[in-house]
């Protein structure tokens, strides 16, 4: 089994959704559906990184490992960078970053995007996608779509539809060609001691996708299509009322 930790960045502050992190769902804080997940994966540690003390409080309560963090992080990526350096991790280790308002990602493929770095030492990050289902899906800007050559590399993630259907000839059967991107990352503790020195480039800025540094600087990242579709995620109020009828289902 290849050793692998799993750091959640959780913040209290949200445009969209003020204090997520600790918001019930079904007799727990949201945080707390997420930390279970992450224990499920068999990871060496689960760390929850925040600059809160209230969701420092409350993950402790609940028996997370916490590691408080500068509040002027722009990424949760950064935030795990000063993680990996205050934990004192080795070059060579591989961090999961798993995003603390997903409460039904599967620990199947938790393990899966850390097994793909390690079987893939030319690229410095790894992450998942899944075909898209219907072609709404193609044009939604909040759907992120992934492109990647025939080893598996990312060539480009955008909000756009790519590839581009130029002639109008994919056919509804063949929307897996569209690849969804699936918003978790393996990393290596040495490229995030990079990562954390690079400058935000223009595409970055445009399309408000952060990967899009890693690729710009010519750096590769490994996709595979994952091994099981993760849960609905927590971006407002009303997907966490989707969450919860979700989580009722599974109990009855």
């Amino acid at each position: 089994m290849n050793e692998f930790k799993i750091v959640i960045p959780a913040r209290y502050a949200s445009s969209r959704f003020p204090a997520k992190p600790l918001v019930d769902l079904c007799g727990k804080p949201l945080l707390q559906h997420v930390y279970e997940c992450a224990c499920k994966a068999s990871a060496e540690t689960v760390v929850v990184a925040t600059d809160d003390e209230r969701i420092a409080s409350v993950a402790k309560a609940f028996g997370a490992t916490v590691c408080m963090t500068s509040p002027d992080h722009v990424s949760g990526t950064d935030r795990i960078v000063e993680v990996a350096q205050k934990m004192q991790w080795k070059d060579e280790d591989i961090v999961v970053n798993l995003q603390g308002d997903e409460p039904l990602t599967p620990a199947k493929i938790i393990k899966q995007v850390a097994a793909n770095l390690h079987k893939n030492p030319q690229a410095v990050c790894a992450t998942l996608s899944a075909a898209l289902t219907s072609h709404d899906e193609v044009t939604n800007p909040n759907v992120v779509k992934v492109v990647s050559d025939i080893n598996g590399f990312a060539l480009y993630f955008s909000r756009a539809g790519i590839p581009y259907d130029r002639d109008n000839t994919i056919a509804a059967d063949e929307l897996a060609l569209y690849q969804r991107h699936i918003g978790i990352y393996a990393y290596r503790v040495s490229f995030l001691k990079e990562y954390s020195q690079l400058p935000v480039c223009s595409l970055e800025k445009h399309e408000s996708l952060e990967q899009l540094r890693i690729l710009w600087n010519g750096k590769k990242i490994h996709v595979a299509e994952a091994a099981e579709l993760p849960g609905h995620g927590v971006d407002t109020p009303e997907d966490l009322a989707q969450v919860k009828k979700i989580i009722e289902t599974r109990s009855l």
